[in-house]
């Protein structure tokens, strides 16, 4: 399969809701950021597509034209917290098929303060299945529908295994050492395991500080052929090596709030990956995964086959989860303390790794860094994995 390469990057620095510019603002902020690390003009752009889950159907122009309208195909992509990463996958697509040489993938996100919630009541809730999945097994509180649904995978987990309520919160603790180094990241402030536990509890195993904020923010991408980045020049080329989607399967709306919140498909897209790249999880360096509470952390480790089941509690308590142990997992402080614009969230994962091996992530690269892992997920469902090699 040909090579799709990530010629350039960008992102701007999150924000809380009503602190941020607007959406198109920060759109064309990354947009620029991303052609001038590519070292082109947009108008050497053939295509675009602009992922984001809060606005109306032609937001994704509205973005683009903050940079020029050259009358490009514009795709407007929206699979909620995946969105980022789907429409990279669409970008990637689009080159191999041969449809273009050179396109642009843009996220972000203006979001509101408070819960996320659909702003329709008048047709079937698309995660009406996974409600009743969650009524059967635990009931339903008035906390956030999200961190029920992630809370209640982390109890069911830790009940399955033993598991400390301890071993989450250090995830969290681990995320905000990483996040101080981030200059992108919307929290900069290093919390400790006392801190953690201490603040108000959400859902139970889950406190305030294991629950990622809602966010503004946008990042972008310039995606090209092995051709086009030859040509411009490229001394450090980074590419896609492999990518797979997965989305909900049977066993997502049995009896189990581990597999209703999105177990299987990172199982699934990740084998898929590993199988496409012909490189197993030893041999990764650095990953970027969809930490949206610090128990999808936990859960993500093994679905994507860093450690076995049932020993994510020793993978962290061994420090196999940031600098000097196995793996380094979200050097960016992930979405629990960068920050997680929906849709901007699966861009800033591929400029976080992008950066780390081209080896200019400052005071946070992982050294030697080569090959990088991807995992973005979102309820309803997806998740996208992504390879990246230097």
């Amino acid at each position: 399969m040909e090579k799709v390469h990530v010629l350039g990057v960008g992102m701007v620095k999150f924000a809380k809701p009503g602190k941020s510019d607007e959406y198109h603002v920060m759109a064309g902020g990354a947009i620029r950021a991303a052609l001038a690390d590519a070292g082109i003009g947009f108008d050497a752009v053939q295509q675009a597509y602009a992922g984001y889950v809060y606005g109306d159907s032609t937001c994704g122009q509205r973005a683009v034209y903050e940079v020029g309208a050259t009358g490009i195909p514009v795709f407007n992509v929206n699979n909620n917290c995946s969105t980022g990463s789907t429409a990279l996958m669409l970008g990637r697509q689009a080159i191999l098929a041969g449809a273009a040489e050179c396109v642009l993938v843009v996220g972000f996100e203006q979001m509101e303060a408070g819960a996320l919630g659909s702003k329709y009541t008048d047709r079937t809730n698309p995660l009406d299945q996974h409600v009743d999945v969650m009524s059967r097994m635990q009931g339903i509180t008035n906390a956030p529908f999200a961190a029920q649904m992630f809370g209640g995978a982390g109890r069911e987990y830790r009940w399955r295994y033993g598991t400390k309520p301890e071993t989450f919160a250090r995830v969290s603790v681990k995320a905000r050492q990483h996040a101080s180094k981030n200059p992108y990241a919307l929290f900069g402030n290093t919390l400790t395991l006392d801190e953690v536990m201490a603040a108000p509890m959400v859902f139970d195993p889950l406190t305030r500080f294991q629950c990622c904020p809602p966010t503004c923010g946008a990042a972008a991408a310039i995606l090209c052929t092995a051709e086009y980045a030859a040509k411009h020049g490229t001394n450090k080329p980074v590419w896609i090596a492999a990518q797979a989607m997965s989305t909900d399967q049977p066993d997502s709306f049995k009896d189990s709030m581990i597999d209703m919140c999105g177990y299987g498909m990172s199982v699934a897209a990740s084998k898929a990956v590993y199988e496409q790249s012909g490189i197993g999880p030893e041999d990764l360096d650095v990953i970027e995964l969809h930490d949206c509470f610090s128990a999808n952390e936990v859960l993500t480790y093994e679905a994507i086959g860093l450690c076995g089941e049932g020993q994510a509690e020793r993978f962290i308590e061994a420090g196999d989860n940031t600098y000097g142990g196995k793996y380094v997992t979200n050097p960016s402080g992930g979405l629990l303390s960068k920050g997680h614009p929906l849709g901007a969230t699966g861009l800033a994962q591929c400029t976080e790794l992008v950066w780390h091996l081209r080896g200019q992530a400052q005071d946070r690269q992982v050294d030697g860094a080569r090959i990088a892992l991807q995992h973005n997920l979102g309820l309803g469902g997806a998740c996208v994995v992504t390879m990246y090699q230097a």
